[in-house]
């Protein structure tokens, strides 16, 4: 049956109703028979959509699925649209309910727009494991992802409720008039928003060019930490003790920062020892090197022992090695601490650092010690 026929004899039963009912009644069948209409034909619909989707891929049957809620409604606004048209009410009344479905109307279409956005967001992020070894490319799909996401929310927010705004006369009249007025209402306005404003925009740069990522570990303030949450105006980062750093999201836009993990999770790590001037340095370097490549942390790359400074009591000496990531890096120097330092304890005490004092004769006979051999760090100096 076609649309017009149905519209005749729904007018024509609407007339008859009308010689033995007030017009309240008549209206109320009416919009009630509307409903249970678009409920039948919802139930109808969704059944086809399920069938359709069995085969395709996953967005389309969680669409389908969460987006059950939002379709009912829509069907129940067009029916309720419908008899609306033909029910005996006053023009005001018609007028009113009129508005009130177009604006239900469009939260619903916003509805729809942000479940086919979350949906899509979380089949694609799916794809990506932030728990990987080398989970670089996670974290810059995650970022981006979740950056562009909470963006898109704050538009469909802002588009929708604009789109509802404008259905007002007044409203409408009203916003047109600040804009051309562009008085202090609208400078007050202007700098309310710049916060969110500055943040929102920040945020859209920040996906595009992803200084930082999710799990990125960054140096902020003098912490170092994890990036563990962007939200749409600031950044939770996880420091090493648990603590948790806030920091606003033009921050990372307008100062300067250290990212460990901006294109690779590699480090090189440093240990720093500081042995006597008869250190045999040789010797040294081969233990480390030997400590080192026994090391399960250490990822082969990069290995090196050198004198880098010779001060005027002990010399310093640098080692070089390199590991998978900022953690891994910083176990890896311990362990070679630790090993390194016992084992010249133990087979080299004499490269330990020293204090000297060169004795006089009378010191020397007090202390019982030869003239002019070096004595511990207990012996007065002269």
């Amino acid at each position: 049956m076609e649309p017009q026929t149905i519209e005749t004899e729904l007018a024509s039963a609407i007339d008859k109703a009308q010689k033995f009912l007030p017009d309240w009644a008549v209206a109320l069948i009416a919009y009630v028979i509307a409903a249970l209409i678009a409920l039948l034909l919802f139930r109808l619909l969704f059944t086809a959509l399920n069938r359709a989707v069995a085969d395709r891929d996953l967005f389309w049957r969680s669409l389908v699925a969460r987006g059950a809620q939002p379709m009912r409604l829509i069907l129940l606004i067009a029916a309720l649209g419908f008899a609306n048209g033909l029910a005996p009410t006053s023009p005001a009344a018609t007028t009113a309910i009129t508005h009130i479905l177009l604006v239900a109307l469009i939260l619903c279409l916003a509805w729809i727009a942000y479940t086919a956005l979350y949906i899509w967001t979380t089949i694609h992020l799916r794809r990506f494991k932030l728990d990987a070894e080398d989970n670089l490319l996670a974290r810059k799909h995650v970022t981006q992802t979740r950056i562009l996401m909470r963006v898109a929310k704050v538009m469909i927010v802002i588009i929708a409720v604009a789109a509802a705004l404008m259905t007002f006369p007044a409203v409408r009249q009203y916003g047109v008039s600040l804009l051309a007025a562009g008085g202090a209402a609208g400078i007050v306005v202007g700098l309310a928003l710049q916060p969110v404003l500055k943040n929102l925009f920040a945020g859209i740069q920040l996906a595009l060019t992803q200084p930082i990522r999710i799990d990125d570990a960054l140096i902020v303030e003098g912490e170092w930490g994890n990036v563990e949450e962007i939200t749409s105006t600031y950044v939770v980062i996880r420091i090493w003790d648990w603590r948790r750093l806030v920091v606003p999201l033009s921050y990372f836009i307008e100062q300067p920062f250290q990212n460990w993990t901006r294109e690779s999770a590699d480090l090189i790590g440093t240990v720093m020892i500081y042995l006597d001037h008869t250190a045999d340095v040789a010797a040294i370097r081969a233990k480390a090197e030997e400590i080192t490549r026994a090391d399960p942390l250490w990822d082969g790359k990069v290995f090196a022992l050198q004198v880098t400074d010779f001060r005027e009591r002990v010399m310093e000496v640098r080692i070089l090695a390199s590991a998978r990531n900022g953690p891994r890096t910083y176990d890896l120097r311990c362990h070679i601490r630790e090993e390194l330092v016992a084992w010249i304890q133990a087979e080299m005490p004499h490269a330990l650092p020293r204090t000297r004092a060169d004795l006089s004769p009378a010191e020397s006979a007090f202390l019982g010690t030869p003239s002019g051999e070096a004595s511990s760090t207990d012996a007065p100096s002269r």
